[in-house]
């Protein structure tokens, strides 16, 4: 069953008190209700993966000012039937920012949430159910732009607050600060 490494995965990942654990075990739930969690077709939600990324330094990471959402984030994606949801979040780094050359920050799950997405172009309001990684970048790498962002840039951890202010994003900053 494809849900099994991401269900062990996430066996083996602590999350924090709060908000972040009853995501956590919304998510597990949802993932054992529905066979087809890593697929869009899934209209009431599907497992996405995302990637923060720290700069070599470890002193910055790497946001991009979302085209469709006008916020700035960290890059991540639709599985699209894929369950190796780490190899989907350095896929979309790579996607979204030319940076291709990573190492893992942290063994395993770095966060997970749960956030809507809002109706757009006929599709229906929906959950995507976020496994989180964090990577350092290795040095000497170029950003790209791709057409899903408005920007790409290196932001320092001490000023991501600035540019959002979202729990969510809020919360991997502060982890990787404590």
């Amino acid at each position: 069953m494809k849900r099994n490494s991401l269900l062990a995965l996430l066996n083996a990942y602590t999350p924090e008190d709060g908000t972040e654990k009853e995501m956590y075990l919304d998510t597990i739930a949802f993932i054992k209700a529905h066979a087809d969690c890593f697929e869009r077709s899934l209209e009431i939600g599907h497992i996405t993966a995302s990637g923060l990324v720290l700069s070599p330094d470890e002193q910055s990471v790497l946001l991009m000012h979302h085209q469709k959402l006008g916020r700035w984030l960290q890059p991540g994606g639709h599985c699209d039937g894929d369950p190796d949801t780490e190899q989907v979040a350095r896929k979309e780094v790579w996607e979204e920012t030319g940076i291709h050359h990573l190492e893992l920050y942290q063994q395993g799950i770095f966060d997970v949430d749960i956030h809507l997405i809002p109706e757009r172009k006929g599709l229906p309001a929906h959950n995507h159910y976020d496994i989180r990684f964090a990577f350092r970048a290795a040095p000497g790498q170029e950003i790209v732009v791709n057409d899903e962002s408005l920007d790409v840039q290196w932001i320092p951890l001490n000023n991501v607050e600035q540019l959002n202010d979202s729990e969510s994003v809020v919360r991997m900053i502060r982890k990787i600060t404590a």
